[in-house]
């Protein structure tokens, strides 16, 4: 579970986005840092049984920075108003599709999958889908899947299809999207539960069959 206090730092912290205070306040980040490292360490333990490549991985490779790169934004904010960890081979930093925890208070979410993939990745990903559609399409269609996603595969989706498919493949819908990722959206108090840790999992072994889709593409690009 995450507690309160992780909560309350994120509200203030919106409220106070600059540096003066977050100096003032690292008592409290390093508490919320220090609680999500240790759940995202169970976190990893319990995907590895059932997605062992996935787990091969520690908390501290899979958060991201609280710190924003403000060199190219409009918004100057210097800190996230989220926590959040990737966890999949390589951590936040691999290509591979994996798992993702986000903490922002009212903007709670599970979700995994790839997340902008490369041009060669993304081509890669709808040639899988489209030799193997029938595959896919049952992953997408199993009931654990649509309780937690619903019909959602994917996100950016273009509006024909892409160069170098067919646009009368029964499936074209599936092969449009730019990211292939799915989300839960989770009200801020199943986070604070004791029993979030069994949804975070629960959720996650929903999602391994379609992850696992996705990395037979990733692995092509490897080679």
């Amino acid at each position: 579970m995450i507690s309160k206090d992780t909560f309350q730092f994120l509200k203030q912290l919106k409220q106070n986005n600059y540096k003066e205070w977050f100096d003032q306040n690292r008592a409290a980040y390093a508490a919320a840092k220090k609680e999500f490292e240790t759940f995202i360490d169970q976190v990893i333990l319990g995907i590895a049984a059932f997605d062992r490549e996935a787990s091969q991985t520690t908390a501290k490779a899979s958060i991201f920075r609280i710190n924003r790169d403000v060199r190219f934004s409009n918004n100057k904010d210097p800190y996230k108003t989220n926590i959040g960890a990737f966890m999949a081979k390589g951590g936040r930093k691999g290509i591979n599709a994996g798992y993702y925890v986000h903490i922002e208070p009212g903007n709670c979410f599970l979700a995994g999958g790839i997340y902008m993939p490369s041009g060669p990745m993304l081509k890669a990903i709808r040639e899988e889908i489209f030799h193997n559609a029938d595959e896919f399409r049952e992953i997408i269609s199993q009931p654990s899947f649509v309780k937690h996603f619903g019909d959602r595969i994917g996100e950016d989706p273009v509006k024909s299809a892409p160069r170098g498919f067919p646009a009368d493949f029964p499936y074209v819908e599936y092969l449009k999207y730019r990211s292939y990722t799915v989300f839960k959206n989770e009200a801020d108090t199943v986070y604070q539960k004791p029993s979030f840790m069994e949804e975070v999992i629960t959720v996650f072994r929903a999602m391994e069959p379609y992850n696992r889709f996705l990395n037979r593409a990733v692995e092509e690009v490897e080679r």
